[in-house]
């Protein structure tokens, strides 16, 4: 759901910086986690660069993900190997460079059967389609676990190489598991614990640059003026004109869409629906062990239980979807992440009262015609794209994953300077993400970065910052201990730490607190009493009248029920 429950209000900082110096040598449109990344690699080489988003940071396809950083085993029986390649080089650089968010994850696949899939196997490889499912077996397995140790360099660095046991071995590995389960093969990937937050300190590298650097979110591109691009904050209602010397589309699923409100006519896209559910289960977390289950569902589908906060995230499907609809997890969706539970745990009972937050979002990927959805390609390309009265280039970014984020943004970076007939200079191979930098990866570390650092803030406040924000804590501590605070215990934050978030993080509403500056909506933490302190709170630092309060507490109701099966009503709330 789109909110947009002002109008009349002043101009945003961020949004001056467009309306006072209208100009830029690239204009990206689209501020999912490729957008933003391409912007910080631009903004790093000094390139005058603006980024606008119709909604919030990473709202869109980027907010769905399964929060995996993986190399994507499965892409080798597409033949993608140069995306595994290269997907595999990324996880592990991510886990060196964003190691307060990436980490790594230990995932074991159950297997039934020894020799199933194999004659299966080559017509996949070669049609990419999957024709009557027939689940793969420990013999195809343990060749794409070979395979994939040779990709990932496993047993050299910090991924070790898989384990494959059998019979009663794999049972007592996992002993709540199917008991016809025959085989499990373990192996490490990397998830990213709070996707939102990785793409909010990629964005905020970016502006640290310098004024050459300009983003702003709630901004929407509409038009295309005298060969400029129309610009509407939705916060304010004003409308204005930015001209650039390169403009790229970086909306995702929604690129083709962004194209025709330009006067475009493109039909690149061919997005896939997936959907997910948090269940609060201890029971089911307890009988992970702490990994992913990572497996072939009955109809072939790659599916996912995964234990993250406290919690079990379960996934996801792969549907065709119109991205000019909203996308919801539905009860038949649900029907079947429930029937996945069961295929492998089936003595763990699970109900819809164990949900406490679902979300669904549109794939990025290209059309895709007869192709079966799970064996479409997950790569990446740049199209040059003709818009009625523009001279300049149009790029449009087809494609694209949370793990590929940096090498994509700085192929499209190193794309867009050869047409500015500028050179690079600086590689963000290695190069810390915001609060990675300097990160503590030990527990004595992180013991005396607290202390080091806490100043008056007690320590646990000081270590619950520090998994928050990485070592960006310490600009968070700061304005804890220099400027009014006070505690907002029903959310977890404090007034100066929610101001933190709306002046450097661009958080308007009260959803983007709950849904992208906190993990409050994931875990089920929202409740009439979060939702009245939040409004109270941003309602003195924004200078909302009683009336937008009300407002935008009703607004972040309706987006958590309709959106997110969330269950709070503002009724409950103090409005």
């Amino acid at each position: 759901m789109t909110e947009n429950t002002t109008s009349t209000a002043p101009l945003r900082p961020s949004v001056a910086t467009l309306t006072e110096r209208p100009s830029a040598q690239v204009l990206i449109i689209g501020g999912g986690i490729n957008g933003i990344s391409t912007f910080r690699d631009l903004a790093l080489q000094g390139i005058d660069v603006v980024l606008v988003e119709r909604d919030d940071w990473v709202s869109g396809a980027s907010s769905a993900s399964s929060h995996m950083i993986h190399g994507g085993i499965r892409y080798l029986e597409n033949g993608e190997f140069r995306l595994v390649r290269e997907s595999v080089h990324e996880r592990n650089g991510l886990l060196e460079i964003a190691p307060h968010y990436v980490k790594p994850l230990e995932t074991t696949v159950p297997i039934f059967s020894t020799f199933s899939g194999i004659l299966n196997a080559p017509r996949r490889f070669l049609t990419h389609n999957t024709g009557k499912p027939n689940e793969r077996g420990a013999a195809l397995i343990k060749a794409g676990l070979v395979m994939y140790d040779a990709f990932s360099g496993a047993g050299k660095r910090r991924v070790p190489r898989h384990k494959f046991r059998a019979g009663d071995k794999a049972r007592a590995d996992m002993p709540r598991l199917n008991s016809g389960i025959r085989y499990t093969a373990t192996y490490f990937d990397a998830s990213v614990h709070d996707p939102e937050r990785l793409a909010l300190d990629v964005l905020k590298d970016g502006l640290a640059t310098g004024p050459h650097a300009r983003a702003t979110n709630h901004v929407e591109a509409i038009a295309i003026r005298d060969g400029e691009v129309v610009l509407a904050d939705r916060v304010s209602g004003e409308q204005f004109t930015v001209s650039a010397e390169v403009i790229v589309n970086a909306s995702g699923p929604w690129t083709d869409l962004t194209n025709d409100a330009l006067g475009g006519d493109t039909r690149y896209m061919g997005g896939t629906k997936g959907s997910h559910i948090v269940l609060d289960h201890p029971d089911l977390v307890e009988a992970t062990r702490g990994r992913e289950i990572f497996f072939e569902h009955s109809d072939g589908r790659i599916v996912l239980i995964y234990p993250l906060k406290d919690r079990v995230l379960v996934g996801t499907t792969d549907i065709d979807a119109d991205p000019s609809t909203p996308t919801r997890c539905t009860d038949d969706e649900i029907d079947y992440f429930f029937d996945l539970i069961k295929h492998v745990f089936p003595d763990i009972a699970v109900s819809r009262d164990d949900i406490v937050y679902s979300f669904s979002g549109i794939r990025p990927l290209p059309r895709h015609d007869d192709t079966t959805p799970g064996f479409v390609s997950r790569d990446y390309n740049v199209e040059r794209t003709e818009l009625p009265g523009v001279s300049v280039p149009v790029l449009s970014l087809v494609g694209g994953k949370w793990t590929t984020f940096r090498a994509l943004g700085e192929q499209l970076s190193d794309r867009i300077m050869e047409l500015l007939g500028a050179a690079r200079q600086v590689s963000t191979v290695g190069l810390p993400i915001g609060g990675g930098r300097d990160y503590p990866t030990t527990d004595a570390q992180r013991r005396a970065w607290v202390a080091s650092r806490r100043g008056d803030v007690p320590a646990d406040r000081a270590d619950e910052l520090l998994t928050r924000y990485g070592t960006r804590a310490s600009e968070v501590i700061a304005a804890i201990t220099t400027g009014p605070d006070a505690p907002l215990p029903a959310s977890g934050l404090s007034t100066a730490e929610l101001r933190y978030m709306i002046e450097t993080e661009q958080a308007v509403h009260i959803s983007d607190i709950l849904l992208r500056r906190t993990d409050l909506a994931f875990v089920g933490g929202v409740t009439a009493a979060v939702l009245t302190e939040l409004g109270d709170a941003m309602a003195e630092i924004l200078g909302w009248d009683g009336q937008q309060r009300a407002a935008e507490i009703e607004a972040a109701v309706e987006n958590l029920n309709d959106a997110h099966r969330v269950q709070v009503t503002a009724s409950t709330a103090s409005v």
